[in-house]
């Protein structure tokens, strides 16, 4: 009875082990993830400061014309 009590609790042990080690990988995605979110909505507010003409002034209408004209 007592060696099953020790392999209990040594697959318990592992099972924390493993659990810790992904809970550190996950930290790591969803802070690359708010690094990568954090850096499209500073690209998003100056792509619409851009059309507002709030950093470059006003759009020149030729700026909508494709490359062939």
């Amino acid at each position: 009875m007592h060696d099953t009590i020790d392999q209990r609790l040594t697959d318990l042990e592992i099972k924390a082990s493993f659990t810790e080690d992904l809970l550190e990988q996950l930290d790591l995605v969803v802070i690359r993830q708010q690094q990568q979110i954090d850096l499209l909505v500073r690209e998003v507010a100056r792509l619409q400061q851009r059309n507002t003409g709030g950093l470059d002034g006003p759009r020149s209408p030729t700026d909508d014309l494709p490359p062939h004209y």
